[in-house]
């Protein structure tokens, strides 16, 4: 089983940008489809993009879409959030986690990193 751990976040003006990381352990990464929830304080945690096994499909939040990019790169056991535009909503802890399908739902994600806090000021 996989263990990941976040890393990228910061604070940032609003309108910066700035790129989320999340590393796996193991060989098995390539096994896992991939997603990013973010939870703000005092929120529930909420999807904001999923993208399959081999990289070929990706789905957005409609609250993201246009500014975020979700990749991943197998050779290096890690997935990527591209976060363009950023405005002070999208303020959050935001966490990795691993699934066996691309979901929206958190429940089906199994495996989940401790979170990297993202911070955007007006």
């Amino acid at each position: 089983q996989v263990q990941l751990v976040e890393s990228g976040g910061g604070l940032v003006q609003a309108g910066g940008s700035l790129r989320l990381s999340c590393a796996a352990s193991g060989r098995t990464f390539s096994n896992y489809a991939m997603g990013w929830f973010r939870q703000a304080l005092g929120k529930e945690r909420e999807f904001v993009a999923t993208i399959s096994r081999s990289g070929a499909t990706a789905y957005y939040s409609d609250s993201v879409k246009g500014r975020f990019t979700i990749s991943r790169d197998n050779a290096k056991n890690t997935v990527y959030l591209q976060m363009n535009s950023l405005k002070p909503e999208d303020t959050a802890v935001f966490y990795c986690a691993a699934s066996v399908e691309p979901a929206h739902h958190l429940t089906s994600y199994y495996i989940w990193g401790q979170g990297t806090q993202v911070t955007v000021s007006s």
